[in-house]
């Protein structure tokens, strides 16, 4: 699993490669524009030949793009939608210029409370935003569910997945369809993932309604609240309602070792995941990967039943 932690392009984007390398990261996410303007920063090659090489020559080996939480694909507002697929393209662009392993976005909101014809809007829109881009996988990250936004159940993961990618077909915009699993949100949605057996059968279910293979990268954050509070609330690795039994269950998750795993939570002060909580969050996993590893081999050794 490539852990590590959202991190700041300020200064250029070479300087994401630098602070993800300080705090120990495999992997980093970044804002490819400024989360709180619509206006995108627009790389010139040089920028990017010299993020590409810094990759090159650290050992972090995959970057995410975080699309910028303004967007919301399933707005009734025209104007909205229109800047919503304006933004998400250029990002897409964005992460296949810069060798990104996905986009990442909120699917949206249905904040009449109309969910289908949310949901319609917003495949109607990534599906553009995916014809009119090259290469970039998506990411749809399912959501704690306040508010109306779109994604808080595989169910509705799936419904937009369908909807986004032309129903159930494998073309090529499918194929470049993926979800985020924010394990923050599963548990705000109603979904426990506390200990081992309570995270393989969330992930059963999610293979089950969404197809293998289609959980792409990870999000890894505590979460402040309560099992199916359906608030967005962040805590620091294992300092929340999931504790560090329920981050290393995350973490050891089969099927999933091969991913991006990305920290988003307060840290220290406020300032954002640092090195200390990269380095705990790889330690959980360990923990959790030597705990299921006993728990096989005392299976193994138990006689079989008269």
């Amino acid at each position: 699993m490539l852990i590590g932690a959202h991190v700041s392009p300020a200064g250029g984007l070479p300087k994401a490669i630098e602070r993800g390398v300080e705090r120990g990261c495999r992997a980093i996410q970044i804002f490819n524009q400024s989360p709180r303007m619509w206006r995108p920063t627009l790389y010139r090659e040089e920028d990017v030949a010299a993020f590409r090489q810094a990759m090159a020559d650290s050992p972090i080996d995959a970057v995410l793009i975080h699309a910028v939480y303004l967007l919301n694909c399933a707005s009734e507002d025209p104007d909205i939608r229109a800047k919503s697929l304006a933004s998400l393209t250029h990002s897409l662009r964005a992460g296949a210029a810069i060798g990104a392993a996905g986009v990442v976005l909120h699917p949206g909101s249905a904040k009449t409370g109309d969910v289908p014809s949310a949901i319609a809007r917003a495949g109607e829109t990534i599906a553009e935003a995916l014809a009119e881009s090259d290469h970039c996988e998506l990411h749809l990250e399912n959501t704690a569910g306040a508010g109306g936004t779109l994604g808080r159940s595989f169910e509705e993961l799936a419904q937009l997945l369908d909807a986004a990618g032309g129903g159930g077909g494998g073309g090529a915009e499918r194929a470049r369809l993926g979800v985020c699993l924010d394990s923050c949100h599963l548990f705000a949605s109603g979904y426990d993932i506390r200990t081992p057996a309570d995270m393989d059968a969330v992930m059963r279910r999610c293979r089950r309604l969404l197809g293998a293979g289609r959980v792409r990268s990870l999000h890894l954050n505590d979460s402040q609240t309560p099992l199916g509070s359906n608030r967005d609330r962040h805590a620091n690795v294992g300092e929340g309602e999931l504790g560090e039994g329920g981050c290393a269950a995350f973490l050891s998750t089969p099927g999933l070792q091969r991913l991006p795993c990305v920290l988003e939570t307060p840290g220290e002060k406020r300032a954002g995941p640092g090195q200390g909580e990269v380095q705990r969050a790889m330690a959980l996993r360990e923990r959790g990967l030597a705990q299921r590893k006993r728990k096989a081999a005392g299976t193994s050794r138990r006689p079989p039943r008269p």
